[in-house]
Parts: structure tokens; C-alpha cells; sequence
């Protein structure tokens, strides 16, 4: 990857909103605008996944009640996130392709606490989720403002606003669990550890991450 790339000045909305450190790669969305039908059926499995997670913190973490009724919605929302896209793939002609292996989502898995108290977990847990809907946010944004379709900018606008306000989601639930000083300090790792796999992920435009 270039010097540019890692050197590129980060806009407000990414650096304030987000939190991210480094820019997606602008050459990104030119890869992405070549082949719409793998992109979109990647968006579409990044949304499936997004919604099978929360089900799964939902049975996990039962006994949280804020967790429970805040996570319920989003289930709805990424499950209908999912239809939208594949109806767009369907009107495009496009057909759903397989479900590759998510190399992005696997080393931030990687990072996660694994043993110890269970609020540790909790709080990796969210705050994965956390920087997945940032990291989504931000290609969202990339794709809204760089794809040459009209159509295609305000479907993925959309998109990066639903995100946006995921992401302070799970922030705010992990602060309700755990005290607030150890959250930042904990993301200020994450996001640090995001860096990392910034650097050495493979720039391709068939996928989200």
C-alpha cells in the first residue's frame, strides 16, 4: 500500500464520528465499481452475519435486559439491511454469490479476550461489533460519494447513516456494563490493533472489509 494512502488526512466524519485511524484506500471503490455483483453479495452476508451475531449475544447475555431490548431491532433492521441488498442484486440481474472467509472480522476475532471475567468478554464482544459497523460505516461512506451510479450513492448514503448509529450502539452498551474509563481505554487498543490489520489486508473490491 502506498505512503499516500497511509498519510491520507482523515475527514471529520471518520476521525470525530468514527474514531477510525486510518482511511479505507481510495482506489478502493474504483476496485468495488468493477464488479457490483461481488460486492453486493458480500454486503449482503456482512449484514446475514451482523444479524446472526446480535441473536447470538441475545441468547448469550439474556439476563441483560437493556442488551436484550436494544439488540432486538437490530436483528430486524440487519435482517431487512440483507432483503434490501438482495433485491438489489435480483434487479440488477446479479446473482448471489457464495460467502467467502472474512479475513478482516477473523483477526480482530483474534484480539478478543477469550478466558477471565466474563465483563471482559462482554466488552471485547461489543466493542468488535462496535468497530465492524465503523469500519462498514466508513466503506459505506467511501461508496456513497466515489460510485459513478446515482442510484447506487444514495443506496449506500443510507446505509452509512444506519451504521453510524450501530456502532455508538454498542459503545453505549458496553458503558452501561462496564465503567466508562475502562471502555475508552480498551477501544484506544482496539483501534490500535485495527490499524495493524489495515495495513497488511489485501486491497480488494469484492469485499466490504
Amino acid at each position: 500500500m502506498t505512503q499516500h494512502y497511509m498519510t491520507e488526512n482523515l475527514s471529520t466524519h471518520t476521525k470525530n464520528i468514527l474514531g477510525l485511524q486510518l482511511p479505507t484506500d481510495p482506489r478502493w471503490v474504483d476496485l468495488a465499481s468493477i464488479s457490483l455483483e461481488a460486492i453486493l453479495t458480500d454486503h449482503a452476508y456482512c449484514e446475514q452475519k451482523a444479524a446472526l451475531t446480535c441473536i447470538s449475544y441475545i441468547q448469550r447475555y439474556s439476563d441483560r435486559k437493556e442488551l436484550v431490548e436494544a439488540l432486538s431491532p437490530i436483528v430486524t433492521e440487519e435482517w431487512g439491511h440483507f432483503r434490501a441488498v438482495l433485491a438489489e442484486l435480483n434487479k440488477r440481474g446479479l446473482a448471489l454469490g457464495k460467502q467467502r472467509k472474512d479475513e478482516y472480522v477473523n483477526q480482530l476475532l483474534i484480539f478478543q479476550h477469550k478466558g477471565g471475567h466474563i465483563e471482559d468478554r462482554l466488552l471485547d464482544q461489543l466493542l468488535t461489533m462496535a468497530l465492524i459497523e465503523a469500519r462498514s460505516c466508513e466503506r459505506f461512506k467511501r461508496l456513497s460519494e466515489g460510485l459513478d451510479d446515482p442510484y447506487l450513492r444514495k443506496f449506500y448514503r443510507k446505509f452509512m447513516e444506519s451504521e453510524a448509529g450501530h456502532y455508538t450502539l454498542f459503545i453505549t452498551l458496553a458503558e452501561l456494563y462496564i465503567p466508562k474509563t475502562k471502555v475508552r481505554a480498551r477501544w484506544k487498543e482496539w483501534l490500535a490493533h485495527e490499524i495493524e490489520i489495515m495495513k497488511h489486508l489485501e486491497l480488494r473490491g469484492d469485499r466490504i472489509h
